[in-house]
């Protein structure tokens, strides 16, 4: 009974509230551009002012925003000829962040509260949390009741900046609402649903950001769920078939505004997208976020802003969770996926095997980015506020290894080839003219590589980033295959993985 209280009183304060919405309503940028039915066909003039579209990435075309750029108009056309901010293809790293409700009962996954009210399918997920309650709860507890849990009393947010900025990530993205609700900074439409409210008492969007900035130059970005799963608002307008917009104008819209023009952020990301893209009013707030946003300049989008948009529309490309095609694709992507194999958030019952290995962390970074991926590598922090110690050796591993071989990460482009021809173990970057191979596996056969797709010079050398100096290594050409000899080391001395530095090879 609680958790509808609490729903009826933030529909209450949607309707009653007038911070969030008349704000909303009295920005010149909102009424700019405001709900309308946009129509994907564009004037001539329009159409012939953007040279590129979402399916036409150049290298060309990242990066150079200028103050004289063309206002973006609320289309999908003109939303997507918006290049993309430099900082995010040379960042490669970030850091994904899920916090919230769901990480007081910690257990199976974030999407707790609807595996245990909402799913339909008597699964055996559904069945363990259903027991898990019957076990440890009252039979009167509800969802909102773990609210007043979520107690963040050891929550520090210079430890988590001092952290994620060791372990060599460019950016993180936090969720400042998932699918619960559950806001994460005082959101003005989301009365006794947020973290000043209940729970923590603490604005916590907005400490984490300023510790990122105060301590780190690390891009500060946020994650936010459109819909809700059950926000009675969204149902109702769901029920219509998404005629009515009454979630959205009241809810999702001054949320989006409030995080933006508060915590400025140079990542927003998307998700909770069910429903058409009009009833969501995307292309009208991306119009405004490009154009008139305090972040204009900065900020990047993914693409999950409506049904059907996913690897489509929007900023750079998800997909899909854990989306890593293993091939080069023509538009800017990311690799949203977790060190924890199982979940997003934290979780009580986990074992050690849950648990990728940092070798494959290092060995899923260089498949993305070989490919034009980022990787956003997510950690889920306990209702106490602290970040696990498997997470922290993980993260902390994850740096030491970026120390070193970083030069092959960071604004690197694509090779012309991704992965070797002859060895799958290898995986290239370029960068200034330099190629690099990332080698995941080290060889049997007296530490004899061989690699079938450089073509070398007679200028060409090959050296190992932090072995020796940069010394150059013995190395041959037979039968178009290079043959490396790596080393005589114990690999493991290396650390993980070897990244091999090709000069003044094809």
């Amino acid at each position: 009974m609680r958790v509808w209280l609490v729903y009826f009183a933030i529909a209450l304060t949607s309707i009653l509230h007038t911070d969030g919405v008349e704000t909303m309503e009295k920005d010149p940028f909102w009424n700019k551009y405001e709900r309308v039915h946009y129509k994907e066909q564009e004037s001539e003039d329009v159409k012939q002012s953007h040279k590129y579209t979402g399916e036409q990435i150049q290298e060309e075309n990242i990066g150079k925003i200028s103050p004289t750029s063309p206002p973006y108009q609320p289309n999908w056309e003109s939303l997507d000829s918006r290049p993309l901010p430099k900082w995010y293809d040379e960042a490669k790293f970030g850091i994904f962040i899920h916090w919230g409700v769901f990480s007081v009962p910690s257990y199976k996954n974030e999407w707790f509260w609807w595996i245990w009210k909402g799913q339909k399918k008597q699964d055996q997920r559904k069945q363990d949390i259903v027991s898990f309650m019957e076990k440890n709860y009252p039979p009167q507890f509800t969802y909102a009741d773990f609210a007043s849990q979520f107690t963040t009393e050891f929550f520090d947010a210079n430890e988590w900046a001092d952290l994620f900025n060791a372990s060599g990530a460019q950016y993180i993205v936090l969720t400042s609402k998932h699918h619960e609700g559950f806001t994460n900074w005082p959101s003005s439409v989301s009365w006794n649903w947020n973290s000043m409210d209940v729970g923590p008492h603490r604005d916590l969007v907005g400490e984490l950001a300023d510790a990122i900035r105060n301590r780190t130059s690390i891009h500060f970005g946020l994650y936010h769920s459109l819909f809700e799963w059950f926000n009675p608002l969204y149902n109702a307008d769901k029920d219509t078939g998404f005629k009515t917009t009454d979630y959205v104008d009241r809810k999702t819209m001054p949320e989006l505004y409030e995080i933006v023009n508060k915590y400025k952020p140079d990542v927003l990301w998307s998700d909770g997208d069910s429903g058409p893209v009009e009833y969501w009013n995307s292309t009208g707030f991306l119009a405004w976020l490009y154009n008139e946003s305090p972040v204009k300049d900065t900020v990047v989008t993914n693409d999950r802003w409506g049904t059907g948009t996913a690897c489509k529309h929007g900023g750079y490309y998800t997909c899909q969770d854990r989306y890593n095609p293993g091939k080069l694709v023509n538009h800017k992507w990311e690799n949203c996926m977790t060190i924890d194999k199982k979940s997003w958030g934290y979780r009580r019952e986990a074992k050690l095997e849950d648990f990728l290995t940092v070798e494959e962390m290092i060995g899923t970074l260089a498949s993305t980015i070989s490919c034009g991926g980022n990787l956003l590598m997510n950690v889920g922090p306990t209702k106490e506020g602290t970040i696990a110690p498997i997470f922290q050796q993980r993260l902390h591993q994850m740096g030491s290894w970026l120390d070193i071989n970083g030069e092959a990460v960071y604004a690197s482009h694509p090779w012309r080839i991704q992965q070797d021809s002859t060895d799958e173990n290898v995986w290239y970057t370029a960068r200034g003219g330099v190629v690099y191979a990332f080698v995941l596996k080290w060889p049997t056969d007296n530490n004899k590589l061989i690699l079938g797709a450089p073509v070398s010079t007679d200028t060409s050398m090959i050296s190992m980033l932090g072995y020796n100096n940069g010394s150059a290594l013995q190395w041959n050409t037979v039968n178009k295959q290079t043959e490396i000899i790596l080393p005589s080391a114990n690999p493991q001395s290396l650390k993980w993985a070897w990244v091999l530095k090709l000069t003044n090879f094809h």
